[in-house]
């Protein structure tokens, strides 16, 4: 059987061709034109040069194919043009999912994220919270809040279509790297000079990838699955990287609120006046101001979903980022 998976150059995308082709699949990468291919470079697949918002290239790309993996989005916390962050999400959303429901495609894995799960404060968030995309801070999560909700509005009238809503994946690939990723090597470059009070879910990427595969072989259809694992703070994630690589977390607590006012100094700075991607986006530091904890039990029991020990995912993560030049110093 084969499969097209959209965003594959990417972070989960590249783990998630990876384990297709380790369990047998046929695949197919949608990749953009320009996009970096060191992620599946040397893999045994077939790449089809393509744009989510040319449909045309998108039908082209799902012929011959059974099934679609939907990854691929727009991950920033910060854009200079933040309507680019809205064509890929929703436009390019809507538009591979009229072409797959075209081309008769027999199930469809819509890649979400936890964003779009509501959770009430003090609670464990569950696949029933729907966050509200007018609350939710930043252009990303409300992207991704309006395209889940297309893509489940899809599913009802006749999409074959199962939402898989991956938490905070770590682990090799983050080639980005992304703003878990990015914390990740700024911790390695001694770049973290404090600690707020924030907390996450933590999961091994390549779960999350066996997650997506788990969700065409078992995943009802209409069903939102959260690909997770382990509920931590931000202190103990640092103190998780101090143990792993010897270095030392920084022991210094600032309250949230500092944090903002941080961030929006440095968007100022970095992207209004030199127009750089800041190193602390306001939409990031607001998401941080309320514990994104999860209920992973469904996919878990439904799907099988592993549960990789977190702290050798971030092994992992460490070693990749070390390998591949992202540490300017030396970290023992």
């Amino acid at each position: 059987m084969k499969a097209l998976v959209t965003g594959a150059t990417g972070f989960i995308g590249s783990n998630l061709v990876r384990e297709l082709l380790r369990q047998g699949y046929q695949v197919r990468a949608l990749v953009r034109k320009g996009s970096n291919p060191k992620n599946i470079e040397g893999l045994d697949i077939e790449v089809s040069l393509g744009d989510l918002l040319d449909r045309a290239s998108l039908e082209r790309a799902l012929d011959g194919c059974e099934m679609l993996f939907h990854v691929a989005a727009a991950y920033t916390f910060w854009s200079p043009d933040p309507r680019s962050i809205y064509q890929v999400n929703v436009q390019g959303t809507a538009n591979i999912l009229a072409a797959a429901r075209d081309r008769g495609i027999k199930k469809v894995i819509y890649t979400s994220t936890e964003s779009t799960i509501g959770i009430a404060d003090g609670s464990l968030g569950t696949e029933a919270g729907v966050a509200d995309p007018e609350k939710v801070p930043g252009h990303y999560k409300k992207s991704k809040c309006l395209a889940e909700r297309l893509a489940l509005k899809m599913c009802q009238e006749g999409l074959p279509l199962v939402v898989v809503n991956p938490t905070t994946p770590v682990g090799p690939g983050d080639i980005k790297p992304t703003p878990t990723g990015q914390m990740i090597v700024d911790f390695l470059n001694r770049r973290i000079p404090a600690c707020v009070n924030t907390g996450l879910n933590v999961v091994d990427v390549e779960d999350v990838a066996k997650g997506h595969i788990l969700a065409l072989e078992k995943g009802r259809i209409g069903q939102r699955y959260i690909l997770g694992n382990r509920n931590l703070t931000f202190r103990q994630i640092l103190d998780i990287l101090e143990e792993i690589t010897g270095l030392k977390a920084p022991r210094l607590n600032i309250p949230i609120w500092l944090a903002l006012g941080a961030a929006y100094l440095d968007e100022f700075v970095s992207g209004k006046v030199l127009g750089k991607h800041p190193r602390i986006p306001v939409s990031a530091v607001k998401a941080a101001s309320k514990f994104r904890h999860f209920d992973c039990s469904k996919a878990v029991q439904e799907l099988g979903l592993p549960q990789t020990p977190v702290e050798q995912s971030f092994a992992k993560a460490v070693s990749w980022f070390q390998q591949n030049g992202y540490v300017k110093r030396r970290t023992n």
